[in-house]
């Protein structure tokens, strides 16, 4: 009797998906910027150089267009964003660190 709920559970566990952080470069289209860690999907490190960095970024100014990887909007509103970020002034808090370029076809994956 004791055993059944104990081996209910460990199939539920089975049936229930876990949340998987997508691969930092899949991080891509409409950003929302938070100032609260505890909000943020990624901790970011902006690069000097783009020789460091792990995604060279190319901010768009349509959301359309931030379709693929490097590809950036930052928009307002934190309910419609793909991913929020918060940016860190240590590269050692950082999950991933960005470059910004001006130049579209940069703009990728390291």
């Amino acid at each position: 009797m004791t055993a059944l709920p104990v081996l209910l559970l460990g199939l539920w566990s089975l049936v229930l998906p876990e949340k998987v952080q997508p691969n930092y470069c899949e991080v891509y289209g409409t950003i929302y910027e938070t100032d609260k860690i505890y909000e943020a999907d990624f901790k970011v490190y902006e690069e000097g150089s783009e020789a460091f960095a792990n995604i060279i970024v190319f901010e768009e100014d349509n959301s359309l267009y931030a379709n693929k990887q490097g590809h950036w909007t930052f928009i307002d509103n934190r309910d419609l964003a793909d991913f929020v970020v918060y940016f860190t002034d240590e590269s050692r808090d950082a999950e991933f660190s960005v470059y910004f370029t001006s130049f579209e076809s940069f703009a990728g994956c390291q």
